[in-house]
C-alpha cells in the first residue's frame, strides 16, 4: 500500500483512542507489531487557542509510521491546526476524526457528526489537504443511524477532495460500539474507491484480522479496543497476515514486564502521577484473563507511586506465575 509516497507492506494500525493511545502505549504496541500508530484526537479549536495540554497529546512515536488526529467542524480552523499538529510532532500523515460517536464530540458536529454534514466534510478535507504537505486520511463509520447509512457517497467525497485513505469503522454512529461491525459496506467501499481502504471493527484475533482482510479486500485493518492489555496481538496477527508461525502470548511475567516499561514511559512523559493514574486502568487490563487476579486488580487500582507499580508487579509474578 502506498501513503503519498510512503510505501507500506500490510498495514497494521493500532487505532487511536482517547485516553489510551498516549506515546508510552503507542511505543509498546510499535514495537509489537503495530506499523502504523495514530495519536489521541486532538481539538482543532484547542490547538488554535494554544492549550498545552492538547499539544503534549500530539508526541510522536518511534517504531512505526505515526499520524496526528485532529477533530473539528470549521474548515478554516482545521486547516490552521493540521499545520500546527504537524510542527508540533513531526507526523507522518494527518488524520481526522469522523468516526468519534460519543455524544459530546458527535452532537457538536464533530466526529461522526460531520457525516450528517458531508459537504461539510468535503471542505474540510479540501482545506486541510491545501494547508499540509504530508497526506490527509479520514476515519469514518458507516453513517449517523441505520436509517442514514451514507458511508458510500461519503467516502468517495472524501477521496474527491483529496484524502489519501479512509479508515472505516463497521458501525453506525448510534451504535457506539454494540452489536456486530458490517463488514460488507467497507467491502462496497473497497470496491469504489482507488485510494486505500482500511477496515476497523469487530477484529479482536488472528483469525478475525484474516477473515475482515478477505471479506473486505481492505488494504489494512485497524485494530482498538481488543489491544487493551494485549499489545501483543500485533505481532500475532502480522505473523498471520505474512502466513507465518502464528507466536504464542509471552508467559505473566514477561507480560507484566512489559506492562511495567510502558508505564516508566508514560512516568517520561507525563510525571509520576499522571503515569499511576494511567496505570491503573492499563494494569487491570493487562491482568485480565490471569487466574487468581482478584486481589491484585483491586491493589492495581490505588497505585500512587512507581515503587507502588514495582512492588505489585514483583507480588504478581511471585504469585501468579
Amino acid at each position: 500500500m502506498k501513503l503519498g509516497k510512503i510505501e507500506i507492506e500490510n498495514p497494521l494500525i493500532l487505532g487511536p483512542m482517547a485516553g489510551v493511545t498516549d506515546w508510552a502505549f503507542r511505543t509498546v504496541c510499535a514495537e509489537l507489531g503495530a506499523n502504523m500508530t495514530v495519536t489521541e484526537m486532538v481539538s482543532s479549536r484547542a490547538l488554535v487557542y494554544q492549550d498545552q495540554k492538547s499539544r503534549k497529546l500530539l508526541k510522536k512515536n518511534e517504531g512505526s509510521i505515526c499520524g496526528a488526529q485532529i477533530f473539528g467542524n470549521d474548515p478554516a480552523i482545521m486547516a490552521q491546526a493540521a499545520v500546527m499538529a504537524l510542527e508540533i510532532s513531526g507526523c507522518d500523515f494527518l488524520d481526522i476524526n469522523m468516526g468519534c460517536p460519543m455524544p459530546k464530540i458527535a452532537n457538536s458536529g464533530d466526529g461522526s457528526g460531520l457525516m450528517r454534514t458531508p459537504e461539510l466534510a468535503g471542505d474540510i478535507v479540501k482545506a486541510v489537504v491545501d494547508a499540509v504537505d504530508v497526506p490527509v486520511t479520514v476515519k469514518c463509520r458507516l453513517g449517523w443511524d441505520k436509517g442514514n447509512i451514507n458511508v458510500l457517497d461519503f467516502t468517495k467525497r472524501m477521496e474527491d477532495n483529496g484524502a489519501s485513505m479512509v479508515t472505516v469503522h463497521g458501525r453506525t454512529r448510534a451504535m457506539l460500539y454494540s452489536g456486530v461491525a458490517a463488514w460488507d459496506y467497507i467491502r462496497k467501499v473497497k470496491e469504489q474507491l482507488t485510494i486505500p481502504v482500511i477496515a476497523n471493527g469487530d477484529i479482536v484475533d488472528t483469525s478475525s484480522a484474516l477473515r475482515c482482510l478477505k471479506w473486505t479486500g481492505a488494504d489494512g485493518i485497524m485494530i482498538g479496543r481488543a489491544t487493551f492489555g494485549d499489545p501483543w496481538i500485533f505481532e500475532q496477527v502480522k505473523a498471520a497476515m505474512e502466513g507465518r508461525e502464528i507466536p504464542e502470548r509471552p508467559p505473566l511475567k514477561e507480560r507484566i514486564e512489559v506492562a511495567v516499561r510502558q508505564f516508566e514511559l508514560s512516568e517520561t512523559d507525563h510525571g509520576e502521577k499522571i503515569a499511576c493514574l494511567e496505570a491503573r486502568k492499563h494494569f487491570a487490563w493487562y491482568l485480565r484473563g490471569v487466574r487468581n487476579a482478584s486481589y491484585y486488580k483491586k491493589e492495581v487500582s490505588s497505585l500512587t507511586t512507581m515503587a507502588d507499580i514495582y512492588r505489585v508487579a514483583k507480588e504478581i509474578i511471585r504469585d501468579l506465575e
